[in-house]
């Protein structure tokens, strides 16, 4: 998970200054503490993104010892003034319509709109972080969420009738294609659980 914003917002200097680490910036949740910031993000009880964004904050609540953090940036944790379809929230941020949204770290780029990177602890990106992501819930009805590891698995199934092929395909994802991972912003493989049938 990241943070993405629009170059058109009053704060986008702000939001800069935190993406690149300026000594003495404003921290980006601070900045999106601030009470007329306008923040999109997706339904958390008809998407896994809208649900991603409130473990974050969760998390970097605990992170960051912010108590509250996720209510003052998010409201109630379904807001309607806040909730958009994802296709809509890069179109509000690209027209300046929205100061900053969630996003996975993927979708910014090809809207050519900055973003700023989440520690590890709270991007939901590690595997390794499981135990520690699992301490972030939420109570959407009868129902109980909890966060996964945002990793993409590839394997070979045992019942292929091309594993030669599929083996192939699995060994370019995780050598010649990881360069074209980089480019579009996935991050390298970084120690994932392997699957288990």
């Amino acid at each position: 998970m990241v943070i993405a914003y629009s170059p058109k917002s009053k704060y986008a200097a702000q939001f800069d200054a935190a993406a690149a680490g300026t000594h003495g910036a404003m921290p980006w949740y601070q900045i999106l503490e601030q009470p007329d910031i306008r923040f999109g993000r997706t339904d958390p009880a008809s998407d896994p993104q809208g649900r991603n964004i409130i473990f974050t904050l969760q998390l970097a609540e605990l992170f960051y010892k912010q108590p509250g953090l996720a209510q003052k940036i998010l409201g109630p944790m379904v807001n309607p003034a806040q909730i958009f379809t994802e296709p809509s929230v890069e179109a509000r941020l690209q027209s300046g319509e929205l100061d900053a949204a969630s996003a996975y770290k993927i979708q910014p780029g090809p809207f050519n709109l900055p973003f700023i990177t989440l520690r590890p602890e709270i991007n939901l990106g590690v595997d390794a972080l499981a135990h520690h992501y699992a301490r972030a819930s939420l109570q959407l009805g009868d129902k109980t969420y909890q966060p996964q590891p945002l990793v993409y698995y590839a394997a070979v199934l045992n019942d292929s009738q091309h594993h030669d092929k599929a083996a192939a395909f699995v060994d370019w994802l995780t050598h010649d294609g990881q360069l074209i991972f980089r480019k579009y912003f996935y991050d390298p493989p970084s120690g994932a659980s392997p699957l288990h049938a």
